[in-house]
């Protein structure tokens, strides 16, 4: 004697092009789509927090990296009497053989960063700034 089929237990079988339907529609159902929903919120909310972590991370960086070129821009200035051309100029001195920093920095998008001297704000001193994210100077993200 067979025993009595379950309610809602009924089993089907499907052809391979029916598969892929028929997971969608399981996965989507009256009783798992509030899962399917948190399931997706979360990973969305995942994704969203570790890029903003990453973009923190490399302001940090950038902060960092413009702090030590400002301090030798500053130190270059006080010996040679003038402002560096370029960021090269403190890796490679002209003519004081001392050596400012050990290689040309870079911000934490790994763009180099930018002396303009006079600065814009104060045109007794010099300033370096960052491209930022965008990697372009013509862009609203420049970080000084």
């Amino acid at each position: 004697m067979m025993p009595p089929k379950k309610r809602g237990a009924a089993r089907t079988v499907l052809l391979p092009w029916e598969r892929k339907r028929a997971l969608l529609s399981e996965l989507f159902s009256a009783r798992r789509w509030r899962a399917t929903l948190a399931l997706l919120l979360a990973g969305g909310f995942l994704m969203w927090s570790l890029d903003r972590a990453s973009e923190r991370a490399n302001v940090r960086t950038t902060r960092a990296a413009l702090a030590e070129a400002q301090r030798a821009v500053a130190a270059f200035r006080t010996q040679v009497g003038r402002c560096p051309r370029s960021l090269v100029e403190l890796v490679h001195p002209p003519k004081s053989g001392a050596r400012y920093l050990t290689e040309t920095p870079v911000d934490g998008w790994g763009h180099e960063l930018l002396v303009q001297c006079p600065a814009r704000r104060d045109p007794t001193s010099a300033e370096v700034i960052s491209a930022g994210p965008s990697g372009s100077f013509l862009v609203d993200d420049n970080i000084y």
